[in-house]
């Protein structure tokens, strides 16, 4: 055995990369909430809850640990959750999904994003993401081999632009990638909005991928309009769901993908070498807590309260804050602000105000490819009470 290198021999028999991704570097959330860690901030930047989930929810999980259910389960994922999913997209979305051939449980939403793209995206294949986007869909069209066609969501509104939706559209593009409840605006398509998207792909080979991580989250009078609700978008669609969202148990990183049965044949070969299946346990015990739909049929109440509470709060300063019409999120311009430091952008205000105001958000410059800055900075409000009323007074300075 070899012991005690000598650093220099070390370094050169270390194999040199070449990086397939040397654009990557940490992330603005492990970036912000590290500062707001090391300066006691208030952290209102990454999107997490600081309270419990339901204690019931852990006592299910408990007892399938309990009765042995310990050891692998199906590859994709226990028929009990998977049956319950069905029920509840066809109560809430009248769709009908085949719970053996059309549903696979995930290692949360973000391996089901990047296994999707890995089972449908061919070398040089173009993927539209609308932009701002959460900051996994680019790299995982990237790692899959395809190429990213950025198209901007409306500025100040955030709503799609269809024309240039439409216009970037060619022989060469493969699938488009939506997202409502939006991350990180928290703007809500609409019914129309949804129409005018099938209509679009209609005549087209595009496979749609739907991020509804957030879908319990729409605010009144508004409502989700899930991709599985519309027919000429659910037979092209893979949507993508989350029970972390919606259970407040965002570490146990379980979620759903459900699409027709062709595309899940698809998935579910990349899934069965990527992860195989998912803890079996935490199955037993959602499937057995999704027997009462309150859960989630209530979490709109839930946040909306805490949603209001946190935008009463930043009424009294000088923040111009933006419709808050889903998602966990509360996204505020910054252009009113008189802050010491002249001329700050979006990233670099938030640095200040974390240091100085000792509250965290996240600028939403981080969620382009170009950086583009609008003077808008995102704060989640997944908090308890003491905590966004403690936010909000030390806000209240500004």
């Amino acid at each position: 055995m070899i012991t005690n290198f000598d650093p220099f021999l070390k370094a050169i028999m270390t194999p040199q990369l070449i990086s397939k991704q040397p654009k990557l570097g940490t992330t603005i959330f492990t970036v912000m909430s590290g500062l707001a860690a090391e300066v006691g901030a208030v952290n209102l930047g990454q999107g997490f809850p600081d309270f419990e989930c339901d204690p019931q929810l852990i006592h299910a999980v408990t007892k399938a640990m309990q009765e042995g259910l310990n050891q692998y389960p199906p590859m994709p994922g226990v028929l009990p959750l998977r049956e319950a999913v069905s029920q509840k997209i066809e109560n809430l979305y009248h769709n009908h999904y085949d719970a053996q051939t059309e549903i696979t449980i995930t290692a949360g939403a973000t391996q089901a994003l990047l296994t999707i793209m890995l089972a449908v995206v061919h070398p040089g294949d173009e993927v539209i993401v609308l932009e701002p986007c959460y900051d996994c869909y680019v790299p995982n069209v990237e790692m899959a081999g395809g190429v990213v066609v950025r198209v901007p969501l409306t500025p100040g509104t955030f709503k799609p632009d269809f024309d240039k939706i439409q216009a970037a559209i060619t022989s060469k593009t493969r699938a488009i990638l939506i997202n409502s409840p939006h991350n990180p605006s928290g703007m809500v398509w609409r019914h129309e909005d949804m129409l005018k998207l099938q209509e679009i792909l209609a005549p087209t080979q595009i496979v749609l991928i739907s991020d509804e991580v957030y879908e319990h989250m729409v605010y009144q009078p508004l409502q989700h309009h899930s991709a599985s609700s519309y027919k000429g978008l659910a037979e092209r669609a893979f949507v993508v769901s989350s029970f972390g969202k919606s259970y407040h148990v965002t570490g146990w990183k379980v979620g759903t993908v459900v699409a027709p049965t062709a595309l899940t044949a698809e998935f579910r070969k990349v899934h069965q070498f990527a992860v195989f299946t998912v803890n079996t346990p935490m199955q037993f015990g959602l499937a057995s807590y999704m027997s009462d739909p309150q859960a989630y049929l209530k979490l709109p109440q839930f946040y909306q309260r805490k949603r209001d509470l946190f935008r009463e709060g930043l009424s009294k300063t000088k923040f111009k804050l933006l419709p808050g019409e889903g998602t966990y999120f509360q996204c505020a311009d910054i252009s009113n602000l008189s802050v010491p430091e002249k001329d700050l952008g979006e990233a670099e205000f938030c640095k200040w105000l974390t240091r100085e105001i000792g509250v965290a958000a996240i600028p939403m410059s981080a969620f382009y490819g170009d950086s583009f800055d609008q003077n808008v900075i995102r704060f989640c409000f997944a908090k308890k009470d003491a905590t966004l009323n403690a936010a909000i007074e030390r806000l209240a300075r500004l």
